[in-house]
């Protein structure tokens, strides 16, 4: 089951997905990001060291480093 997360403002839900993208010096970055629908790359819990925040304004989430590792 993908990690959900429902908007305060909208009402939404939104789930967590990660691609990880090659770059060229041969390292692997991890970028994580929400939609409103489970597509490929869907991911079944929160990353270690990361919380969900929401935008005040948009109602949008994304994940913030806890500094804890």
């Amino acid at each position: 089951m993908a990690y959900s997360v429902v908007s305060k403002k909208s009402g939404k839900t939104y789930y967590l997905h990660l691609r990880e993208q090659t770059r060229k010096d041969g390292g692997i970055t991890k970028l994580y990001f929400f939609a409103g629908e489970i597509k490929d790359g869907a991911c079944d819990s929160l990353p270690e060291g990361k919380e969900v925040i929401e935008n005040e304004r948009t109602g949008l989430p994304f994940l913030k480093g806890t500094g804890k590792k």
